[in-house]
């Protein structure tokens, strides 16, 4: 009798222990409930005495199961919506796995928690890199404090006129292809590009009615213009013919509206002139835009819901850094938990699967956001008022059998 209250407290003090860290990290981001259920051990009975046995305890975490998701004022906070762990790395290079996605950039420039544990992802400066399924290799810090000045080239651009279809018809030797001083045009818009050095190119492109639905597109390297017009020192970038239905006012079924041109520099653009019209309105410009940036540097950052990190640079230019990467084994609950909110995994949690947020399974990545701790002090506080008095009533017996004992001794 005595033995098995001594272990019915046992138990209940191991419950109890859970309650008091529960309640202590009702405020810990991506803290995860622990809770204490019994077991009990039955002793072999007769028909003619009873033999009490034991109670022994086993702890559980819910670490599958989701806290609530709360707003945040900064971009490198992330909450996981739906499945998996984020990957960190210890400073003694061990990986380990977390939910806790409050992340600061520290000296260094990486992303980190508050147990100092670097946030583990794909670079995409070398283009996309597939994750390997069934392992860390790939993996390096996110690293946004050490981005050097980068320019981005310009490859594609965007110019979507509006060209009147009551303008006179050009003469030959009097067209913007022809170069000469006294050169005739019924629109000219200029477009601002970079080089891959970040260097400014600015062209101009003409535009001149040959004949009756009938156009040309001429493109000039503006460098070459000493007066902001014609002539030109050099011949066009490129020359392009534009045959108008006369139903529609839309370029006919078949007839190509890009122009490739090759900026001095060796920059090569494609210029898309989908949607361009030949109508009975002025010359208006709908749509004149293109890629690329000056040299800029990070100014802050933002994660999309893919998990894809992204730079923003001082130009506004938004460039893809880094790819997130998420884990998830087949039994969440079994993983070994660490301090620090983070987890290791064990041979009941099964092995380590790597993937991208929003694919295969995996939740999507909220940035500005935290996910809280699952624990619900209501509940906590329910189940400390149960141990308590279950542990009270454990002590009873235990005195009860010291009486009983010493009246034995006493016979």
């Amino acid at each position: 009798m005595m033995r098995t209250s001594v272990s019915g407290l046992a138990a209940q003090a191991s419950r109890l222990a859970t309650v008091a860290d529960n309640v202590a990290n009702t405020g810990t981001i991506g803290y995860k409930r622990s809770a204490v259920e019994f077991q009990t051990q039955v002793l072999d009975v007769n028909n003619s005495t009873y033999n009490s046995g034991s109670v022994s305890s086993v702890t559980r975490l819910e670490i599958s199961r989701q806290g609530a998701i709360r707003s945040s004022t900064s971009e490198t906070d992330l909450a996981i919506s739906g499945n998996g762990f984020f990957i960190v790395e210890s400073g003694g290079g061990d990986t380990f796995l977390t939910r806790a996605g409050s992340f600061l950039v520290d000296s260094e420039g990486n992303l980190v928690n508050s147990s100092g544990d670097k946030l583990l992802g794909y670079d995409l400066s070398g283009g996309a890199a597939a994750p390997i399924a069934n392992g860390f290799g790939g993996l390096t810090a996110i690293n946004i404090g050490l981005q050097e000045l980068a320019a981005n080239p310009t490859t594609e651009a965007q110019l979507v006129p509006n060209l009147p279809s009551e303008a006179n018809v050009v003469a030959e030797g009097s067209l913007p292809s022809d170069n000469v001083a006294n050169a005739e045009f019924s629109g000219k818009t200029s477009l601002t590009m970079y080089d891959s050095l970040g260097n400014e190119r600015t062209i101009d492109v003409y535009y001149a009615k040959t004949a009756t639905n009938t156009w040309e597109a001429t493109v000039y390297d503006a460098e070459q213009s000493t007066n902001g017009g014609f002539p030109y020192s050099a011949g066009p970038l490129a020359t392009s013919t534009l045959n108008f239905d006369p139903l529609t006012g839309y370029v006919t079924g078949g007839g190509s509206t890009n122009i490739n041109i090759t900026v001095p520099g060796g920059l090569a653009v494609d210029i898309d002139m989908t949607g361009i019209s030949q109508l009975g309105v002025d010359y208006a410009v709908a749509a004149a835009q293109t890629n690329g940036s000056a040299p800029a540097s990070v100014e802050r950052i933002e994660v999309s819901d893919d998990g894809t990190v992204f730079g923003i640079y001082q130009n506004r230019n938004a460039v893809p850094l880094f790819q997130l990467a998420l884990a998830k084994v087949p039994s969440p609950d079994n993983l070994s938990p660490l301090s620090g909110n983070a987890y290791a995994v064990t041979i009941g949690s099964g092995d380590v699967l790597i993937g991208t947020a929003e694919s295969d399974g995996y939740g999507s990545i909220l940035s500005g956001a935290l996910e809280e701790s699952n624990v619900d002090l209501a509940t906590e506080l329910t189940i400390m008022i149960e141990s308590q008095r279950s542990y009270t009533a454990n002590s009873r017996v235990f005195q009860t059998g010291s009486d009983l004992m010493d009246v034995l001794i006493n016979l």
